[in-house]
């Protein structure tokens, strides 16, 4: 069997609230395996092999605070969404049964 590891890192540092700093780093891997055998004419070394890539740009995360009117200004939006769609519903359903209604009245609808 040949194993083959590609290991991407991206170096990555957090500042929080209180001042402090975290330097650390992220990573990611994708794993490839297969099986090496000369008499079905796979070809390649057996072993483990692992590549690795060091990104040349760092990540960097602060922790904020959010105000108050920023909540507000969310819950604001969601509750305006909502009376949105419901309006969108109400308009929908209201004409759907008149139209409903005016084919009974014709007689066209069973």
């Amino acid at each position: 069997m040949m194993f083959h590891h590609y290991i991407k890192i991206v170096p990555t540092t957090y500042f929080r609230m209180d001042g402090s700093q975290l330097s650390t780093n992220q990573f990611s891997v994708t794993r490839h395996s297969r099986t090496v055998s000369l008499f079905s004419g796979e070809s390649g070394m057996p072993g483990v092999f692992f590549s690795y890539e060091l990104s040349p740009l760092m990540v960097k995360y602060t922790e904020k605070t959010k105000s108050f009117s920023h909540f507000a200004t969310n819950v604001c939006a969601i509750i305006g969404g909502i009376f949105t769609v419901a309006g969108l519903i109400d308009t929908f359903l209201y004409h759907s049964v008149r139209a409903i209604q005016k084919k009974q009245e014709l007689g066209k609808f069973s």
